[in-house]
């Protein structure tokens, strides 16, 4: 199994090291894999795989989403090629945003703190954006699945929930099961930077790459089912309430400002 696998030499690397080794290897890779596609289709699925790519981008934030999104592509292509030029028996595996209990990088749990302390909420550039995430243990259930299946050699395949719930109603269902009434605030944002903010760190779900997969394929040749929303929000919310964390995370140092923003927009 390997989660740290990002560039296309990372690939050729497993290959070199792994091959005549191993019986199955299986590589996390990425809905950004589509993102940096020309016109990438919304929900992406396996065979919106090839086609014309996207320039580099100019902007430094959107040019590290990209470069993230070209090297797990050519971290896909090593491990595609080496199957068909030499049966190295690699399954890759594309996923969305990911929520768990455990989450290192602390971005469902930066809502659930907000939403504790009683202050606005701030949503940049509003809640309607449609989202599609996964739950880190549907990702570990479908991994113990397939491994070993020699039909899955050479193959990708997304992993996603079912549910498709926009920004403010994902939040709305944290909220609830939170036992908090917050109030929602959309705002640009431009305006939101302008007050000295960064809008991901305060609403790490409202960012433009943030890939949206079609599952059909796993369900259908894997068998592949995710649980439903509202039970693994469940199981976060209960885990951060019984165990949580000794420190803010990151972003929430500029709070007041947020609460200062917040109280010039009209809320929801």
């Amino acid at each position: 199994m390997d989660f740290a696998a990002y560039q296309g030499e990372d690939g050729q690397r497993a290959v070199n090291v792994l091959e005549g080794r191993v019986g199955h290897c299986v590589v996390i890779s990425t809905g950004q894999v589509y993102l940096v596609r020309q016109g990438c289709p919304q929900p992406a699925r396996e065979s919106d795989y090839p086609g014309p790519l996207r320039p580099e981008p100019k902007d430094a934030y959107d040019r590290g989403q990209w470069d993230y999104g070209m090297g797990k592509r050519a971290l896909e292509d090593a491990l595609a090629e080496a199957w068909e030029s030499r049966r190295f028996p690699a399954t890759r595996l594309r996923i969305p945003m990911v929520n768990g209990e455990r989450d290192h990088f602390r971005r469902l749990e930066r809502y659930l703190w907000r939403m504790l302390d009683g202050g606005p909420l701030l949503l940049p550039d509003g809640g309607d954006r449609v989202t599609r995430h996964v739950y880190s243990g549907a990702v570990v259930k479908a991994i113990l699945a397939l491994l070993g299946r020699a039909e899955t050699f050479g193959q990708a395949y997304n992993l996603a929930q079912d549910e498709t719930p926009t920004l403010r109603e994902l939040l709305e269902t944290s909220a609830g099961l939170l036992g908090s009434r917050p109030r929602f605030v959309d705002v640009p944002a431009d305006r939101v930077r302008a007050a000295g903010l960064d809008p991901l760190a305060l609403s790490p779900f409202s960012g433009t790459w943030m890939s949206f997969l079609d599952p059909a394929r796993a369900k259908a040749e894997l068998g592949f089912r995710h649980e439903p929303l509202a039970s693994y929000l469940d199981k976060i919310v209960a885990s951060f309430l019984a165990h949580a964390p000794a420190e803010p995370p990151p972003g929430y140092e500029t709070r007041e400002r947020e609460r200062a923003l917040g109280r010039d927009q009209p809320g929801s």
